[in-house]
């Protein structure tokens, strides 16, 4: 053993690089800030806030809360939310059909942001899961035990109109169908809102991981799982991934969401050396209720944990970032 007076003859010393704070920030390679972040927020028809047992710390708003939750986080620096609705299940039946609704739930939430906080972005899911009495993302034929491609996407097309007639700035097409991208840009183009984006959820996995989200929307169905293997995509398939965002890309997505996020980060690198589009990725119910469990177990520390989870995202090559961690990055409750 090497006495303490004792020195190695090396050329290269990468310790150097690491000894003091002021160099570690200099020579930061991947950085994170509230500009990066995209805040799910969950809405109601009416009363109180609730939380939602699975997911700690997040809860379902009603008009009026949503809004004001909305302003609190624009004020602080999110620069947008995704809204996500829950609906009394009898107002749910086998096609949707409340997603249509020009004076339904999500509309009236986004005028009523919009009204207070013009500045921020609004992103409205486009799928039927919320809507719909069997909690798939498409119009389900019991007969064939099928989702049904077509009939699905001219549905999705209407929500997208009426979404965008409420002034969402994107919509996002969350249902996994073929050729929903092309007819929804088509459709709101034809409804002179050439002014809405699309930001695709291109990469959708068939993941376990969201299990806690279906609790927040409502969809959950027996032990909560529903086989959607039809639609969403195989976990082990990259290339089929790849081939998901391309297609999306040429059918004229603006932005390419890759969900889950954590899990799938070999699948956000290539996406993002694939494409000059914005990458977006989803750090699913899962991942969060996972991290918020083992912190309330003492196990890691919150804090550095989603912190270090966010980074990992935005180093993989996300633009932006769906994260229930968002109101806690900016100190919103």
């Amino acid at each position: 053993m090497a006495k303490s007076s004792e020195k190695l003859v090396l050329r290269r010393r990468p310790r150097r690089l690491r000894a003091t704070e002021g160099v570690r920030r200099l020579i930061e390679e991947c950085s994170l800030s509230a500009n990066d972040l995209v805040a799910p927020v969950f809405c109601k028809e009416s009363g109180p806030r609730e939380g939602i047992e699975s997911m700690p710390g997040v809860f379902r708003h009603n008009p009026d809360d949503a809004a004001r939750f909305a302003l609190d986080l624009h004020d602080a620096g999110i620069p947008a939310i995704a809204l996500f609705p829950c609906l009394p299940e009898g107002k749910k039946d086998a096609k949707g059909s409340a997603g249509l609704d020009p004076t339904g739930l999500v509309p009236h939430v986004v005028r009523e942001i919009k009204e207070r906080a013009p500045g921020l972005l609004v992103i409205a899911d486009v799928a039927l899961d919320p809507y719909t009495n069997h909690g798939h993302d498409g119009v389900w034929n019991p007969e064939s035990g099928e989702i049904e491609n077509d009939p699905t996407v001219f549905l999705l097309c209407e929500m997208a109109r009426v979404l965008g007639e409420a002034g969402v700035d994107f919509v996002a097409p969350s249902d996994m169908m073929d050729g929903r991208v092309g007819a929804i840009r088509a459709s709101l183009d034809a409804a002179e809102l050439e002014r809405v984006g699309v930001l695709a959820y291109a990469v959708k996995f068939a993941s376990a991981f969201y299990g806690p989200f279906r609790d927040a929307i409502g969809s959950r169905r027996g032990k909560g799982y529903l086989d959607k293997r039809t639609y969403q995509l195989n976990p082990a398939n990259l290339r089929e991934g790849l081939r998901e965002a391309q297609l999306d890309e040429e059918e004229g997505a603006d932005i390419l969401m890759v969900k889950p996020a954590g899990p799938y980060l070999d699948v956000i690198a290539k996406v993002r050396d694939q494409t000059l589009l914005p990458v977006a990725a989803y750090q699913v119910s899962g991942e969060y209720a996972q991290i918020v469990a083992a912190a309330k177990n003492g196990w890691i520390d919150w804090e550095a944990a989603y912190r270090e989870s966010l980074l990992a995202i935005k180093r993989a090559g996300a633009d932006l970032i769906f994260t229930y961690f968002a109101p806690s990055f900016v100190g919103v409750a």
